[in-house]
């Protein structure tokens, strides 16, 4: 009888150790649930459609929607009055956040003015189709500028350097103009973002020379240093007495005469003439 109760306690205890064991590996196999609070949406203001630099914001280029309240740019606006009136200082795509730092002042007002970055200034050319390369200069584009001078009235002394490189267009224009004669012409104008010391390398060339702008890869910011080029190195390869000098050095000699022999007999008595060059004996 108490062998009986004896193994009745020893198995109920192992079942109840066994039951124990089960339930703690499957506490601890559980992973903890995460709790993450919940990020409420902000209203932030966009653009409608896409819009230029120096364009003045009105209700219709705005509308507000709903962002992730984790993802919210720094410098947004909430409520469409806090951008209207107020200036485009970069150009704008649709839905994309009208933030702070991409306008003007509201006193500021719109326009060429509020684009030109702090210490920088914008100067306008005068350009044709061949200065202006085909019509290919168009704002956000790169450029070169050369100039050709021709000091005095020496043409052998006209110079053509490039004086400015990688300089950005920020407008390109057309307006009317009087001719000579009075009749009405297209000029185009191109505005070209400088620093001060610029500005008054331009202004000279054009006012001075005759300007030219090379169009570059917008990718490319290399400058290359150039020594300009005068007229006369353009014709030296045609005229120098060296290029002549080589060309005689470098023509087919022309051989010399040979000698003409003539057999003649008088009275038995053979006789030979020679005659060199030139036809002298």
């Amino acid at each position: 009888m108490n062998n009986s109760r004896y193994w009745l306690m020893l198995v109920g205890a192992t079942v109840s150790g066994l039951l124990a064991g089960y339930v703690a590996l499957v506490y601890v196999s559980e992973e903890p649930t995460t709790l993450v609070a919940a990020v409420p949406s902000q209203t932030i203001v966009v653009a409608a459609r896409d819009l230029p630099a120096g364009s003045i914001l009105r209700r219709e280029d705005v509308e507000t929607v709903d962002w992730p309240g984790a993802a919210v740019p720094e410098g947004f606006a909430s409520q469409a009055g806090e951008v209207v009136g107020r200036g485009l200082i970069t150009d704008i795509k649709r839905n994309e956040a009208l933030l702070d730092s991409k306008l003007a002042h509201k006193e500021a007002g719109g326009g060429l003015s509020i684009t030109i970055p702090e210490g920088m200034r914008a100067v306008s050319v005068e350009v044709d189709e061949v200065v202006g390369v085909a019509g290919f200069v168009l704002p956000g584009t790169r450029v070169d500028v050369l100039v050709t001078v021709m000091p005095g009235t020496d043409r052998t002394r006209t110079t053509t350097r490039i004086i400015l490189q990688n300089i950005r267009a920020i407008a390109a224009d057309q307006r009317y103009q009087q001719d000579i004669d009075g009749e009405p012409q297209y000029v185009t104008v191109v505005t070209l973002l400088v620093t001060p010391e610029q500005s008054e390398e331009l202004t000279l060339a054009a006012t001075e020379g005759r300007i030219q702008l090379a169009l570059r890869n917008t990718l490319d910011s290399e400058e290359v240093q150039t020594a300009g080029r005068r007229i006369t190195s353009l014709l030296a390869g045609g005229s120098s007495s060296a290029s002549r000098a080589a060309a005689t050095s470098n023509a087919t000699p022309v051989p010399a005469d040979p000698e003409r022999v003539i057999e003649s007999y008088e009275g038995g008595r053979r006789t030979l003439l020679k005659f060199g060059r030139g036809g002298g004996q």
